[in-house]
């Protein structure tokens, strides 16, 4: 089968539950764009946010609504969904209301919760530490797969040498493509500038070009975090992308897709 033939995963969605209303916004509006680009559509929303900059950072409106309400948006629109879990006993009850397990970066190496995530039979998106190195994520991917996960995805968002930023070595989705997993590429979260504040700061005009740069290198999917007023964002402000610019964004990548691999 060619690059072309195999489905392309887009990972899509705000950062946090804020409301029901900004959930069914922000999935209306990919949905249809999703569908006209040929990706396989995967809307995403964390239920609760675990790791803050601040005591004072949003966390949520309440884990058991914020599921149901990616659960029901997600049907509503007919795509799978996905969101994050941070502790062994989160992953069976996430699987009741999502597809897709994720387990956050500074969370990738801690053996249990990746097994509980596997045990529970859904994907399991890990995303590689800011700390790891990529030709180590393979043994977190055996963690989750040998407990029973139907598939592990990997995902890139840059590498932390501390002092408040982050750096993506594109060197790092070709060496992880070695493992044999759909390797996905977070264009938002590998732009933040961790820390320095009450909240991580970030780099949002160097979204589309890292992002054209992955698709260049080769990706199975990319993850970006969106939100109709990204100033005013409750979670990770600085780095989500302005929904009103997702159509042209996403049929660029499109584009870069089908250019790239004609050269194959």
């Amino acid at each position: 089968m060619s690059s072309l033939q195999k489905p392309f995963t887009l990972i899509a969605g705000p950062c946090v539950v804020e409301s029901p209303e900004l959930l069914y916004q922000v999935c209306e509006t990919i949905a249809p764009i999703a569908k006209d680009c040929q990706f396989d559509f995967v809307f995403k929303a964390s239920y609760r946010k675990a790791n803050r900059t601040s005591i004072n950072g949003f966390t949520g409106i309440g884990d058991e609504q914020a599921l149901e309400h990616i659960q029901a948006v997600a049907n509503a629109h007919g795509v799978r969904s996905i969101t994050d879990i941070h502790e062994s006993p989160e992953a069976k009850i996430a699987a009741e209301y999502v597809d897709i397990l994720q387990i956050p970066a500074f969370l990738c190496r801690q053996t249990e919760l990746l097994q509980a995530a596997g045990s529970t039979g859904k994907i399991v998106n890990i995303k590689k530490g800011q700390f790891l190195a990529p030709d180590d994520i393979g043994k977190q991917a055996e963690k989750a797969s040998k407990a029973g996960a139907s598939s592990v995805w990997l995902t890139e968002r840059g590498t932390t040498f501390g002092y408040h930023d982050l750096v993506v070595d594109f060197r790092s989705l070709l060496i992880m493509k070695e493992t044999g997993h759909p390797i996905m590429y977070d264009a938002t979260h590998s732009l933040q500038l961790p820390g320095g504040g009450d909240q991580s700061g970030g780099l949002r005009a160097y979204i589309k070009p890292l992002a054209r740069a992955a698709m260049a290198v080769g990706i199975d999917g990319i993850f970006i975090e969106t939100h109709p007023q990204p100033e005013k964002a409750l979670s990770d402000s600085a780095t989500q992308f302005p929904l009103i610019h997702m159509k042209s964004f996403l049929h660029e990548l499109a584009q870069l897709r089908h250019v790239i691999n004609s050269f194959e």
